[in-house]
């Protein structure tokens, strides 16, 4: 087996630093962006709402209807 080679420090520093800086903009991008997806969730659930509001009252028509012709 052949024995580790010596990494330079040149190497290391540019590494390590790209690991960091990738790290705090990461971050920042989270920052900026989970107020949008929460603000996204929130009108979604507000939309789902009343898409299951119309589709139960189409629901109760479509029973009362029914109902009507069977009689």
């Amino acid at each position: 087996m052949v024995p580790p080679v010596q990494v330079s420090p040149l190497i290391k520093t540019a590494r390590y630093s790209a690991l960091l800086v990738g790290i705090i903009y990461g971050k920042k991008r989270y920052d900026y962006l989970k107020p949008i997806a929460e603000e996204e969730r929130r009108v979604e659930e507000e939309e789902k709402r009343v898409r299951e509001e119309k589709e139960r009252i189409a629901k109760q028509l479509a029973e009362a209807s029914e109902d009507t012709i069977l009689k």
